[in-house]
């Protein structure tokens, strides 16, 4: 069957927040200027916020750009951040809380020039999509962007999507449709972190030439109803320390949101040494910490996540520009890790990137621009602009912690925010795939066992994920080498993907014949991206499957 192809001025991959953010800018300037423009989001999950999960301690600072009135639109923003303690974990049992006069200055979430609200990034991005569609944007959820349209001089020229009812074997299923070509003018990539396409555009047009390499993390995530009196609304914890060891950074977050809720999570550098660790179980035994467990204790687990964060920073951030497009948001990597926020400066970059846009629409001839041109004219935007700013204040922070460590690295930002910026310069150029110690040379972890009160397994996580996937179809995480999981990886390091896999998708089984064989149950796949960004071979590409699988977050 041959492919349908539909024209947009600007289509947009990804209904995150860079992604709406761009889409809602570019229709307010088209009707303040009474001009037509078609804008087109697609967006890979179910629905607009299926596929999100942040903290998230939100900062409103490009919303108030965005919409001014966002509180009489209805945003669901109802819980400001009232109280923020920040503590190191120094064992199983015992917490220290730092001093309000030691806290770095980016993890204060309260007072300040832009209020901070706990909510929930689904819920956020399901509010954006209906102020995009008042505006006049067409929103395609469960179509899945799956590859570039790239023309003979270069020049990105839209995408396609993936075809639907193709069956494990490759074979057309009775309902198969070809995937759509949505050609536009200019594309926006806003896939959140490791897009598989913005991936392969930063490797297409060598956007993160004189780079360090990106860096990455995983943040596991869970939401809580809690008992009245555990509740305090607007309560907002940060930390470091056990369970993770010296050779593996990272830190918790603890907030109370609206209607007895609460969120719960580990982030876990991707940069950890020992390949026996799971970022999954150390989450759930860190939860038994006094510290944790007093606010958890007799309430129910209701909603479990994961997602890659692209936390590198301005030393890895790549260039954004190319002709035809831009790379918004998570897909670049704009992400503010000093402050563990980011959804305020994907949503500036994505209003930036508009503007730029239709600025350069604007400015040609009428009906005589075919687009395609490099929007260099955003490099200079986004470089005078406050988000841009926030990452180069803190551009040793991740480093100087890979580097130094936690204790040692968090004085070194300490004392870098104290003298404003100048201290030297910090470099991590080590990739995290790269750093896995072999199995032999590293201490192998012994996890309790879940209780079903505080900590869980990862099957009945998977249940509270509702994820799904089409059972007959192609496997969408696609090994360069079939032999590389058994032949290098098991005896290196004892198959790291059964562990860093935060739901189950990687098993070393018997065969019929007794011996180790590789399992990839994609079907728990909840589209984290971990696997892309960890295996130490690089063998595993995640890429997209058919729209509308992977998981249904409700409000994460």
């Amino acid at each position: 069957m041959e492919r349908e192809s539909m024209d947009f001025d600007v289509v947009i991959v990804g209904a995150g927040p860079s992604g709406l953010a761009a889409a809602c800018r570019l229709m307010q300037q088209a009707n303040e200027a009474e001009r037509e423009l078609s804008v087109c989001v697609v967006e890979k999950g179910s629905e607009v916020g299926a596929h999100i999960l942040s903290g998230a301690v939100f900062e409103t600072r490009a919303l108030d750009e965005l919409f001014p009135d966002w509180a009489e639109r209805g945003a669901p923003l109802t819980t400001p951040a009232t109280r923020d303690d920040v503590y190191l974990l120094k064992n199983a049992e015992s917490a220290q809380k730092l001093p309000n006069a030691l806290v770095p200055k980016t993890m204060h979430n309260v007072g300040g020039d832009s209020p901070n609200y706990v909510i929930s990034a689904g819920n956020l991005c399901r509010w954006l999509g209906e102020q995009a569609e008042a505006l006049g944007v067409e929103i395609f959820p469960g179509f899945a962007a799956q590859d570039v349209l790239i023309d003979d001089d270069g020049i990105v020229r839209g995408i396609v999507t993936g075809d639907m009812g193709v069956a494990a074997d490759g074979s057309e299923k009775s309902g198969y449709m070809p995937g759509m070509e949505l050609r536009a003018k200019y594309t926006l990539f806003a896939e959140g972190s490791r897009g598989h396409l913005g991936k392969r555009l930063i490797e297409r047009f060598d956007l993160a030439t004189g780079k360090d390499p990106q860096h990455y993390a995983i943040g596991l995530k869970e939401l809580w109803d809690v008992p009245a009196d555990k509740h305090e609304p607007g309560l907002v914890l940060h930390g470091s320390g056990w369970p993770l060891g010296k050779d593996s950074h990272g830190g918790f977050f603890l907030y109370h949101a609206e209607n007895q809720q609460v969120v719960v999570g580990l982030i876990v550098d991707l940069s950890y040494r020992n390949p026996h660790l799971s970022p999954f179980d150390e989450f759930q035994r860190m939860k038994h910490h006094p510290l944790l467990k007093q606010y958890l204790e007799g309430g129910k687990r209701v909603a479990y996540g994961a997602r890659a964060i692209t936390k590198g920073g301005l030393n890895c951030l790549p260039k954004m520009t190319f002709p035809g497009g831009l790379l918004i948001g998570c897909d670049a990597g704009t992400l503010n890790f000093a402050k563990i926020k980011g959804l305020h400066t994907a949503m500036k970059s994505g209003m930036l990137a508009a503007e730029t846009v239709f600025e350069t629409l604007a400015s040609a001839d009428e009906g005589a621009d075919a687009g395609g041109q490099e929007l260099t004219a955003f490099t200079a935007q986004w470089e005078q602009s406050w988000a841009y700013k926030e990452l180069a204040e803190t551009a040793n922070f991740g480093p100087a912690i890979h580097k130094y460590g936690i204790v040692l690295g968090g004085a070194y930002n300490f004392a870098d925010q104290l003298l404003g910026g100048k201290l030297p310069a910090v470099h991590d150029t080590s990739a995290d795939h790269a750093q896995l110690q072999t199995a032999e040379h590293s201490e192998k972890i012994d996890y309790p066992r879940p209780d079903g009160k505080l900590s869980f397994d990862k099957p009945s996580s998977v249940f509270l994920s509702n994820t799904n996937h089409e059972e007959d179809q192609p496997c969408h995480l696609r090994l360069s080498d079939p032999d590389i999981p058994i032949r290098d990886n098991l005896p290196k390091y004892a198959e790291p993907a059964q562990r860093y896999c935060p739901v189950g998708v990687y098993e070393v089984v018997e065969d019929d014949a007794g011996q180790p064989r590789f399992q990839i149950n994609f079907q728990n796949c909840i589209h984290c991206k971990t696997c892309d960004i960890k295996d130490p071979a690089q063998n595993i590409t995640w890429v997209a499957p058919e729209g509308g699988g992977g998981p249904n977050y409700p409000n994460m």
